[in-house]
Parts: structure tokens; sequence; C-alpha cells
């Protein structure tokens, strides 16, 4: 999908976009993207998707931003760096956040209420290159680039820009089309979210099945078991 694609100008018009206070949609691995920065860019996005304001957006993040920004134990930045570097696997991850941060500190009020819960925020790492070069640019221009993906709210992830609603298509001041995503699959399942304050999992990806086994074979970790016995608290 990313091959001899135009990245570094693509990421570079996505997020010049994004910090003009625009909405965006493109592909990473996992899916159909829309992201924005800007108050009014977030309430476009939650108007179109049709979301609601109890889900909260998702951040694009690369490793330093991680490692900067998220306050984790060590072992859970092993995990991290094992599933991301090791395994090359896209992963999302929810921890508390440092709020001085320039990225985050970068967004406004109503951007940063709903791209947080509760003190944690949502970091998706490592969704192909051209997510990757978004993320850098919003570290290295501390303006952070905030979203979901790219489809009516419940509906599952899209895999191909013309699968895409057009009220949701709509909303956007910028749609880059690069054909199939990497990871499509029949069920919309998107990128594993996985809460890295006691490894329960938020909801299941489409490499899901993939990221258990690393953390049961590397680090002792069962997610299934432990999502299982908070279900039965």
């Amino acid at each position: 999908m990313f091959d001899d694609r135009p990245i570094v100008e693509d990421a570079r018009g996505i997020f010049d976009t994004v910090r003009a206070g625009g909405v965006a949609i493109f592909p990473v691995s996992v899916g159909y993207a829309i992201v924005g920065h800007g108050d009014e860019a977030i309430r476009r996005i939650y108007a179109a998707k049709e979301r609601s304001f109890e889900k909260p957006c998702g951040n694009f993040c690369d490793w330093t931003l991680f490692t900067e920004a998220i306050v984790t134990s060590d072992r859970a930045r092993a995990v991290v760096r094992a599933v991301i570097m090791d395994h090359d696997l896209p992963f999302s991850i929810v921890a508390p956040y440092r709020a001085d941060h320039p990225v985050i500190a970068s967004l406004g009020p109503f951007a940063r209420r709903n791209a947080s819960k509760a003190g944690t925020m949502d970091m998706l790492l490592n969704a192909g290159p051209l997510h990757d070069e978004i993320a850098r640019l919003a570290r290295e221009n501390a303006v952070a680039v905030v979203g979901s993906s790219a489809n009516l709210s419940l509906t599952g992830s899209k895999f191909r820009l013309e699968d895409i609603e057009a009220q949701v298509l709509d909303a956007a001041d910028l749609a880059i089309d690069y054909g199939l995503c990497p990871y499509h699959n029949g069920q919309g399942l998107g990128s594993t979210i996985i809460d890295l304050d006691g490894f329960e999992t938020i909801r299941l990806g489409c490499v899901y099945d993939r990221i258990c086994a690393i953390l049961d074979e590397e680090f002792d970790i069962d997610l299934k078991a432990i999502t299982a016995a908070k279900g039965s608290d």
C-alpha cells in the first residue's frame, strides 16, 4: 500500500491541513483515519461520525513521544517496544500522560477533553509509514494530531477510501487515497487497544491474537485471562 507513495509530501500536506485547523482523511495500516487538531476540527469529526463524546479520540504517537509524554512502568515500556519494534505490529495503548508535554499542551480545551479520559490518553503507534511521519511532525512541531477511524461510529473501520460514508468524507478538507489497507479484515477491526496500567484489553484489534502471544511468551502476561477476570468482577 505504501510502496512508491509520496509519504513525506503527503504527510506534510496532512499535517499542514491539521495545523491550520482543518480535517484530513488518509490511510494508516489498520484503516483510514480522520484527524484534526483544533477544537472546531474535533467538533466536526465527532459530528460527521455521529460519535458519542463518551468515546475519546486517539492520538498519533511515535516511540519518542511515547517515552516523553506517557507515564508508565519500565515493564510496560518494554511491552510496547517488543510489539512495535521487535515484532513491527500496530498498537494502541492507554496510560496516564504528562499534561505539560508540549504536544499535549498544544490542544485546546475541547480537543484536550475529548482526546483524554480519566487522566489517560490513547496513543496509536507504528501504524504504517504515513502515520509514523505525521507522528514525527506532530512531535517536532508540538502540534498534536488526534482523531479516529474514518467511518460512522460503531460501523467498523474502513479499509478503502470509497467505502467511507459520504457524510464522513464531506467533513474532510483533504482526503488521500492509497487503496486497500494492509490489515484489512471482514470484521472492521482496527488497532488493538491495551491499558498499560493493568494490561486490560480495551478493544480487540486486527492483530490481537499475535499481541496476546507476544505478551504471554515474552512477559508472562495473559491478556485474555486478565480481561476475562476484569469482566467477571
